[in-house]
Protein backbone atom coordinates (compact mmCIF):
# COMPACT_ATOMS: atom_id res chain seq x y z
CA UNK A 1 0.00 0.00 0.00
CA UNK A 2 2.92 2.35 0.66
CA UNK A 3 4.10 2.00 -2.94
CA UNK A 4 0.96 3.83 -4.11
CA UNK A 5 2.07 6.85 -2.12
CA UNK A 6 5.23 6.86 -4.23
CA UNK A 7 3.74 5.93 -7.62
CA UNK A 8 1.00 8.55 -7.70
CA UNK A 9 3.36 11.56 -7.36
CA UNK A 10 5.78 9.98 -9.83
CA UNK A 11 2.97 9.49 -12.37
CA UNK A 12 1.78 13.07 -11.89
CA UNK A 13 5.35 14.29 -12.39
CA UNK A 14 5.72 12.31 -15.63
CA UNK A 15 2.43 13.76 -16.92
CA UNK A 16 3.56 17.30 -16.10
CA UNK A 17 6.93 16.79 -17.85
CA UNK A 18 5.19 15.31 -20.91
CA UNK A 19 2.82 18.29 -20.98
CA UNK A 20 5.72 20.76 -20.90
CA UNK A 21 7.50 18.90 -23.70
CA UNK A 22 4.33 18.92 -25.81
CA UNK A 23 3.78 22.65 -25.26
CA UNK A 24 7.43 23.34 -26.15
CA UNK A 25 7.11 21.28 -29.35
CA UNK A 26 3.99 23.15 -30.43
CA UNK A 27 5.48 26.58 -29.68
CA UNK A 28 8.71 25.84 -31.59
CA UNK A 29 6.78 24.63 -34.68
CA UNK A 30 7.94 21.02 -34.43
CA UNK A 31 4.62 19.85 -35.90
CA UNK A 32 4.68 22.06 -39.00
CA UNK A 33 4.79 20.48 -42.48
CA UNK A 34 4.57 16.83 -41.44
CA UNK A 35 3.76 15.65 -44.97
CA UNK A 36 6.99 16.88 -46.54
CA UNK A 37 9.20 15.17 -43.98
CA UNK A 38 7.43 11.85 -44.48
CA UNK A 39 7.89 11.92 -48.24
CA UNK A 40 11.57 12.94 -48.11
CA UNK A 41 12.62 9.32 -47.59
CA UNK A 42 11.11 8.39 -50.97
CA UNK A 43 13.34 10.66 -53.04
CA UNK A 44 17.09 10.70 -53.64
CA UNK A 45 19.13 13.72 -52.68
CA UNK A 46 21.17 14.13 -55.88
CA UNK A 47 22.85 17.34 -54.78
CA UNK A 48 24.08 15.84 -51.53
CA UNK A 49 25.41 12.67 -53.20
CA UNK A 50 27.23 14.59 -55.91
CA UNK A 51 29.06 16.78 -53.38
CA UNK A 52 30.04 13.78 -51.26
CA UNK A 53 31.43 11.85 -54.26
CA UNK A 54 33.85 14.62 -55.27
CA UNK A 55 37.49 14.02 -54.33
CA UNK A 56 39.03 16.63 -52.02
CA UNK A 57 40.90 19.37 -53.84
Amino acid sequence: MNIILLLIPVAIGVIIVAGFIFVWAVKTDQFEDLDRQGSNILFDDDEVKSTQDKPPQ
